[in-house]
């Protein structure tokens, strides 16, 4: 009778085990497909500078991978400058003005109609307007 027990609690313990382990390869299946959609999903920032004696403005246009983005400049820009991107998944967005008067200088980036990032004046200059990408969550 001990044996039996024993045998059927084996075999509970070996079912629960696998049913366990079924639901944990659904989870992490779930989190891949969401990791993908974020990784491949496109989103549209615009960067918004402005200020006195620009001399560049650097921002990630879209190239690149999220570790390394293509950054492209501009030189001596028309203040106030405007620019609207696509971006891909996980990709930060970020503009990084550079002026010789950085008093009055601001920068934002902008995500459907919101801004998600904004600094002015020296934090402008220092590090510029680098946001957390908006399809990560």
């Amino acid at each position: 009778m001990k044996r039996t027990v024993r045998t059927a609690a084996s075999a509970l313990a070996v079912t629960g085990l696998a049913l366990g382990l079924g639901a944990c390869s659904e989870v992490a299946e779930k989190a891949a497909d969401q990791v993908d959609k974020s990784v491949n999903e496109t989103y549209e920032v615009t960067y918004e500078v402005s200020g006195k004696n620009l001399e560049s403005i650097d921002y990630h246009a879209g190239g690149g991978t999220a570790m390394e983005p293509k950054v492209e400049s501009e030189k001596k820009p028309a203040a106030p400058w405007k620019k609207t991107v696509t971006l891909k998944g996980i990709m930060p967005p970020a503009v990084m003005p550079i002026s010789l008067d950085p008093a009055d200088l601001t920068c934002k980036v902008i995500y459907q109609g919101k801004v998600i990032k904004e600094a002015k004046a020296e934090q402008a200059m220092a590090g510029g307007c680098v946001a957390v990408s908006p399809v990560v969550g």
